[in-house]
């Protein structure tokens, strides 16, 4: 589903190769308790793991070099930018950037964003709007998805899907 080598093929799944590893390990226990983020499939593939395991899946993704990505809307990219760079002060939203590095994530909750695909990352920030997905700490994730349009959604997986 992910590729050998962490740049998954599919537009559905996430690329995980040079991901920061604490980030693939917390989701991977999120998974396999099957509370604040749930999906069947990866519940199925997580439930077997050791905590142990879990961090080997990690660090082996972690160590991969991910592939660039590439916008297909690319007359998206400047607003997608713009929200990335700044937020938007009027609707409450912070900009992106304060917590997602391009090439870098941050604590267990924060992943590296840039290059990863678009289809995935817009349906991320809908599962968090929707609070379907519930496993960003201190609610952050879904509190600023909450504010944001379709179309904002859409620009911000163009932005971050074209830079590495």
């Amino acid at each position: 589903c992910h590729g050998a080598d962490g740049n998954s093929p599919a537009p559905a799944n996430p690329k995980l190769a040079g991901q920061v590893p604490e980030y693939i390990a917390h989701q991977l226990a999120d998974f396999k308790a099957n509370k604040e983020r749930k999906n069947p499939v990866m519940f199925g593939m997580a439930s077997t793991l050791s905590p142990q395991d879990m961090q080997n899946v990690a660090a082996y993704f972690g160590a991969q070099k991910a592939k660039d990505g590439a916008a297909r809307k690319k007359e998206t990219v400047d607003l997608g930018r713009k929200i990335y760079r700044g937020g938007d002060n009027a609707k409450g939203v912070p900009a992106c950037a304060s917590c997602h590095g391009l090439n870098t994530g941050g604590p267990v909750e924060t992943p590296a964003l840039g290059g990863q695909r678009a289809e995935y990352t817009a349906a991320q920030l809908r599962a968090f709007r929707s609070g379907e997905r519930r496993n960003d700490i201190y609610h952050r994730m879904r509190s600023a998805a909450a504010r944001l349009t379709d179309a904002e959604i859409e620009a911000l997986a163009a932005y971050y899907g074209r830079v590495r």
